[in-house]
Protein backbone atom coordinates (compact mmCIF):
# COMPACT_ATOMS: atom_id res chain seq x y z
CA UNK A 1 0.00 0.00 0.00
CA UNK A 2 0.92 3.43 -0.88
CA UNK A 3 0.00 6.55 1.07
CA UNK A 4 -0.17 10.10 0.29
CA UNK A 5 1.52 12.27 3.07
CA UNK A 6 -0.70 15.82 2.72
CA UNK A 7 -4.28 13.74 2.86
CA UNK A 8 -3.13 9.91 4.31
CA UNK A 9 -5.21 8.20 1.38
CA UNK A 10 -4.21 4.97 0.22
CA UNK A 11 -3.39 3.90 -3.11
CA UNK A 12 -2.67 -0.33 -4.36
CA UNK A 13 0.36 1.00 -6.63
CA UNK A 14 2.66 3.73 -6.59
CA UNK A 15 1.71 5.16 -9.73
CA UNK A 16 -2.11 6.17 -8.58
CA UNK A 17 -0.40 7.99 -5.72
CA UNK A 18 1.88 9.98 -7.99
CA UNK A 19 -1.23 10.54 -9.94
CA UNK A 20 -2.94 11.27 -6.75
CA UNK A 21 -0.35 14.30 -5.88
CA UNK A 22 -1.27 16.06 -8.81
CA UNK A 23 -4.64 16.51 -7.59
CA UNK A 24 -4.57 16.35 -3.77
CA UNK A 25 -6.31 19.22 -2.49
CA UNK A 26 -3.97 19.09 0.68
CA UNK A 27 -1.10 19.89 -1.72
CA UNK A 28 2.07 19.65 -0.36
CA UNK A 29 3.41 23.68 -1.34
CA UNK A 30 3.06 26.99 0.41
CA UNK A 31 3.08 30.24 -0.22
CA UNK A 32 5.12 32.49 2.43
CA UNK A 33 3.39 35.49 1.00
CA UNK A 34 -0.43 34.76 2.16
CA UNK A 35 0.00 31.22 4.30
CA UNK A 36 -2.43 29.62 1.55
CA UNK A 37 -1.74 25.47 1.44
CA UNK A 38 -1.84 23.78 -2.42
CA UNK A 39 -1.08 21.25 -4.98
CA UNK A 40 1.67 22.22 -7.42
CA UNK A 41 -0.46 21.68 -10.03
CA UNK A 42 -2.23 24.71 -9.06
CA UNK A 43 0.38 26.82 -8.87
CA UNK A 44 2.09 26.49 -11.84
CA UNK A 45 1.33 25.33 -15.59
CA UNK A 46 4.99 24.80 -17.22
CA UNK A 47 6.67 23.17 -14.08
CA UNK A 48 9.32 26.61 -14.18
CA UNK A 49 7.28 28.98 -12.98
CA UNK A 50 5.47 28.92 -9.99
CA UNK A 51 2.70 31.57 -8.46
CA UNK A 52 0.31 31.84 -5.32
CA UNK A 53 -2.96 30.43 -7.19
CA UNK A 54 -5.14 32.98 -4.62
CA UNK A 55 -6.01 35.72 -6.68
CA UNK A 56 -4.93 38.64 -4.37
CA UNK A 57 -2.03 37.34 -3.63
CA UNK A 58 1.53 38.53 -5.37
CA UNK A 59 3.50 35.34 -3.94
CA UNK A 60 5.63 34.02 -6.92
CA UNK A 61 9.14 32.11 -7.20
CA UNK A 62 9.70 28.79 -6.33
CA UNK A 63 12.33 28.54 -3.23
CA UNK A 64 11.14 32.08 -2.69
CA UNK A 65 7.65 32.64 -1.86
CA UNK A 66 6.46 29.28 -2.95
CA UNK A 67 7.57 26.78 -0.88
CA UNK A 68 7.29 22.95 0.16
CA UNK A 69 5.33 22.07 3.18
CA UNK A 70 8.19 19.93 5.12
CA UNK A 71 10.63 23.10 3.84
CA UNK A 72 7.99 25.17 6.14
CA UNK A 73 7.72 23.06 8.76
CA UNK A 74 11.52 22.81 9.31
CA UNK A 75 12.56 25.81 9.16
CA UNK A 76 9.51 26.78 12.14
CA UNK A 77 11.11 24.40 14.04
CA UNK A 78 14.91 25.64 13.68
CA UNK A 79 13.99 28.91 14.63
CA UNK A 80 12.36 27.79 17.99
Amino acid sequence: MHTCRNCNQTFSTELALELHRDVCRDGDLRCRTCGARFAEAEATTDGWHYECPEADCDGEGRGEAIVDVDRTRIERSATR
